[in-house]
């Protein structure tokens, strides 16, 4: 069987040392770049590989881009086979804070055509809570070949959001806090507020109080009275950077709702251009 969005702690137990299984430790931290590396060291998921947000999951910064650019695939598919990935591999990616950066991955990986992938539900605290071994032990790694089959259209540029806005084509959704969405509140970007016409569904929504998924009808639910007749094909996500609304986009997966986009250079990247609008909760 194949998992291609979920998978539980249980089930990665049972197959944890499937030579064809590939396991990827996604910790992170906004404020401290280097502390999921070194949560990593102290311990992890037996036979999991790290990969860093910055140096892995994306590029370099420009005066134009957002805090997070989509990588160079190139070398994305590189660090894969060197990690053993190959097409045939079951991959499934953690972290712990609820998917919120191990999402980014498994959104990558699709991008690249790989559907065997699968974020583990309620993360490294649900694999402690179920008593499942950790390990200091770095993995032992067969180098891999992996054939990538791109599909750029799983993303959209600024431009292109601000055609389908114009054109009402698409429907945009923010993952975003509220306070960070009103402009009550900014930690992060030099600009407070969001792009007018977006509706905000915060990422943290699709989870239970456990950092668990909400059931999936229950996720269908939400999500229906949130995108009501739109399809899914014509609903984007963005955030602050590309990296949490790939939450919003697996919980849609989950939900049912497979084929939303991206818009990978988000917020961080949308106020870069002074000449695009921006909305507050008072305008």
């Amino acid at each position: 069987m194949a998992y291609t969005n979920l998978i539980p702690v249980d089930q990665l137990a049972e197959d944890i040392g499937t030579p064809s299984w590939v396991v990827f430790d996604c910790r992170f931290s906004l404020a401290d770049t280097e502390a999921g590396g070194k949560a990593y060291r102290q311990g992890h998921i037996p036979g999991a590989r790290y990969v860093h947000l910055d140096r892995d999951l994306s590029s370099g910064i420009t005066d134009l881009i957002g805090r997070h650019p989509l990588p160079d695939f190139n070398s994305l598919c590189k660090k894969l086979g060197a990690w053993g990935v190959s097409n045939a591999s079951q991959v499934v990616v953690y972290d712990d804070a609820g998917g919120a950066f191990a999402g980014r991955l498994w959104w990558l990986l699709r991008c690249l055509g790989h559907d065997r992938v699968a974020v583990l539900d309620g993360g490294i605290q649900q694999w402690r809570k179920g008593a499942y071994p950790i390990t200091t032990a770095l993995p032992s790694i067969q180098p891999a070949l992996f054939r990538p089959y791109l599909n750029d259209s799983n993303w959209l540029s600024a431009q292109q959001v601000q055609n389908g806005l114009a054109r009402k084509s698409i429907k945009l959704i923010d993952a975003r806090t509220p306070e960070r969405f009103s402009g009550r509140q900014e930690p992060i970007d030099p600009v407070a507020g969001h792009v007018p016409g977006a509706l905000n569904r915060p990422f943290q929504f699709n989870l239970q109080a456990d950092g668990r998924f909400k059931a999936m009808q229950e996720l269908r639910d939400e999500w229906s009275a949130l995108i009501g007749v739109t399809p899914a094909e014509h609903v984007v996500h963005m955030c602050g950077s590309g990296v949490t609304a790939c939450h919003n986009l697996l919980a849609m997966d989950i939900a049912g709702f497979a084929g939303s986009k991206l818009y990978a250079g988000s917020w961080s990247e949308w106020i870069r251009n002074k000449n695009r609008p921006v909305a507050t909760e008072s305008t």
